[in-house]
């Protein structure tokens, strides 16, 4: 059912596009993301503004907002007027917070108006390579042998990387003891180092090490295999039912009219399947997609349902 909110904003932009004479966009836009600079979300954004900004002939202007699990982003963006000069690259985490914080200034999905979902990754996970372990049911049974004995690391509790080890310990029994560390290079670091046992991380940083034989590639975490490590088995062809995917998409505030955001929705499919764009994506172990409006909000409520399960068994919680 169309909100109130929806209804007044489409009549007020009309009225203000007729007597003014003017369309979308008459302004820069404002490019909201929850990472810093220099973050594949950064990334992701610049590039996506600067395609947007040469389709509009408008400045698109990337505002980098860390914090918070992306939540001081998402905040500002849920607050902003539902014009069109405000939209959001919101990532996995906005389909999880819900479920970590007792309290959020904003609600993820009704305070948005979904626009595209840009692009998934799996992230992979690597061992040490003094465990002998070479396959996702050799990891398994080794750490049932040892409950409680081997530790992972992630990126923070609540993150991706902890959430991912903790699906896959609800669905197969394990016990390995959890370590969050300030973000994936110091995890990696320290899993290097043989301070802890194994972690989830994304491609980008763990690649090298793996090729460089410094830590042992044993599965990632997406429904088929990343291209580009086709070598490396998917986690289901072990575990049937395990999929996790962090992903990257555009929201706009809740109440943006509906030809404004089917206008950025169009412009941002055509901008992801654009062979620099995708090449980029690619390089950067992403899987362009360049959803639908209705395909995203869908894709964003299933993986809330999916993580609010996970995030209650392992008990984890941010305030």
């Amino acid at each position: 059912m169309i909100s109130l909110r929806v209804i007044l904003a489409s009549l007020l932009f009309s009225i203000v596009g007729i007597s003014h004479g003017q369309s979308y966009p008459s302004k820069p836009i404002r490019f909201i993301t929850g990472y810093p600079a220099g973050s594949a979300s950064d990334n992701v954004a610049r590039t996506l503004g600067h395609k947007l900004a040469e389709m509009y002939g408008q400045q698109v202007l990337v505002d980098n907002r860390p914090g918070a699990a992306g939540n001081i982003a998402a905040e500002i963006s849920a607050k902003s007027p539902p014009d069109g000069y405000t939209i959001l690259l919101a990532a996995t985490n906005h389909a999880i917070v819900s479920s970590l914080y007792s309290k959020l200034p904003f609600d993820p999905v009704a305070d948005f108006a979904p626009v595209a979902l840009v692009s998934t990754a799996p992230t992979i996970l690597v061992v040490h390579p003094s465990l002998p372990i070479t396959s996702v049911s050799e990891f398994v049974t080794f750490m049932k042998s040892k409950p409680g004995e081997l530790s992972y690391g992630s990126s923070g509790n609540g993150a991706s990387p902890h959430l991912n080890m903790e699906l896959l310990k609800s669905l197969t029994g394990m016990k390995i003891t959890h370590v969050p560390y300030k973000g994936i290079p110091q995890a990696l670091t320290e899993l290097i180092g043989g301070q802890i046992h194994a972690m989830f991380s994304t491609m980008a940083p763990a690649m090298p090490l793996v090729r460089s034989g410094k830590l042992r590639a044993i599965a990632v975490s997406g429904g088929k295999r990343a291209p580009a490590v086709p070598e490396v088995p998917t986690v289901a062809e072990t575990i049937p039912g395990f999929e996790s995917l962090s992903w990257q998409g555009v929201l706009a505030p809740s109440g943006t009219p509906p030809q404004i955001v089917n206008d950025l929705n169009a412009k941002i499919v055509k901008i992801v399947h654009m062979p620099d764009v995708s090449k980029r994506l690619i390089d950067s172990g992403f899987d362009p997609v360049g959803s639908s409006p209705e395909q995203f909000e869908a894709f964003i409520k299933a993986e809330s349902k999916k993580w609010a399960k996970v995030v209650k068994a392992a008990g984890a919680k941010l305030d």
